[in-house]
């Protein structure tokens, strides 16, 4: 389990660094980049930041390609914004979890319609505690 501070910083840091990419990075590979949780190192080293890019494929590769280059420069950034003893170094990873709970859904909307409603039960088929002679 991670430690208060742990969390702490690692919200900090999303946060940074997402306007960080929206306000200041310039490079045309990157699209439309959500950064949706950043895991830190029990000893703050190294910070996972996991994104998410709308696009195709091929977009999601340049902009992985673009945000790995620009890491170096995001972390004086961040050491710009926040202060604390060590600036993480930045690894940035694809989150897919979006993507799997689309095709979820895709999914339980075609298993819907071949699944029939069971019919509700009516008073008249329920006993009651009465009519079972306890009452």
């Amino acid at each position: 389990m991670a430690s208060r501070r742990v969390e702490r910083v690692s919200d900090l840091i999303k946060q940074q660094v997402s306007n960080i990419i929206s306000n200041d990075l310039k490079d045309p590979r990157v699209g439309f980049v959500t950064v949706t949780s950043v895991v830190l190192s029990r000893d703050l080293r190294h910070a996972k930041v996991y994104i998410s890019v709308m696009g195709s494929d091929e977009d999601r590769e340049r902009t992985m390609e673009a945000l790995n280059r620009a890491s170096g420069f995001m972390r004086t950034r961040l050491g710009n914004r926040i202060r604390i003893r060590h600036i993480p170094e930045l690894l940035f990873r694809y989150d897919d979890s979006y993507e799997y709970a689309a095709r979820i859904a895709v999914v339980m909307k075609q298993i819907e319609p071949e699944t029939k409603p069971v019919a509700a039960t009516t008073r008249s088929d329920q006993t009651s505690v009465e009519d079972a002679g306890h009452g």
